[in-house]
């Protein structure tokens, strides 16, 4: 058998369960309700859950012969910016994830490479590395306020929904800009 090394997990954890109530015959199950507060980084570079914001999480956990298999679906608010804009972006992200956690010396701990599936420590069960991955990986690579966004101007920054429909800028090729200064600046490129 090999010789698992996780780091201790604290019972007290808000996303750390406890199974001791929870049979260790196949077909049992539980099922909680709890808020927790977000944990750090849950979330890419432009939008993500902000750390400490309340995260709604449904939990039903159902013991199989190896260990316990845990459903859960996590709800919480977004913030972000947009990837277009950089407007601020205020939503919520609601998503679901199951995992397999083996109980410690079981076959399935035994046979299986450590990514594969979960880990218990004695009954205890970290559902914070699931519920990143499930979030971030529902999370949008380039976030917008709204699917038709026309982003900024390139030339003065000012968001394009907020210009004028025929907005400009006069653009002088740098090859001629020496003859602009010609006849007072009104030499103009064609």
């Amino acid at each position: 058998m090999r010789d698992h090394q996780p780091t201790h997990l604290d019972p007290r954890a808000p996303l750390v369960l406890d199974t001791k109530d929870l049979p260790r015959s196949p077909g049992a199950m539980r099922t909680l309700q709890r808020v927790v507060p977000a944990p750090a980084s849950l979330g890419l570079e432009l939008i993500g859950v902000a750390e400490g914001e309340p995260v709604s999480l449904t939990v039903r956990m159902e013991s199989v012969s190896e260990g316990v298999l845990v459903s859960a679906r996590a709800q919480a608010a977004l913030r972000g910016e947009c990837g277009r804009c950089l407007r601020e972006i205020a939503d919520t992200i609601d998503v679901e994830f199951q995992q397999l956690y083996a109980y410690e010396h079981s076959t399935t701990d035994a046979t299986t490479d450590d990514d594969e599936v979960g880990r218990m420590q004695g009954d205890l069960i970290d559902l914070e590395p699931e519920l990143r991955d499930a979030v971030v990986l529902a999370l949008p690579l380039h976030p917008r306020c709204r699917e038709d966004c026309p982003g900024l101007c390139p030339d003065c920054g000012v968001p394009r929904d907020e210009l004028p429909p025929d907005h400009s800028h006069t653009q002088i090729d740098p090859r001629w800009a020496a003859l602009s200064q010609l006849n007072g600046g009104q030499f103009k490129q064609s």
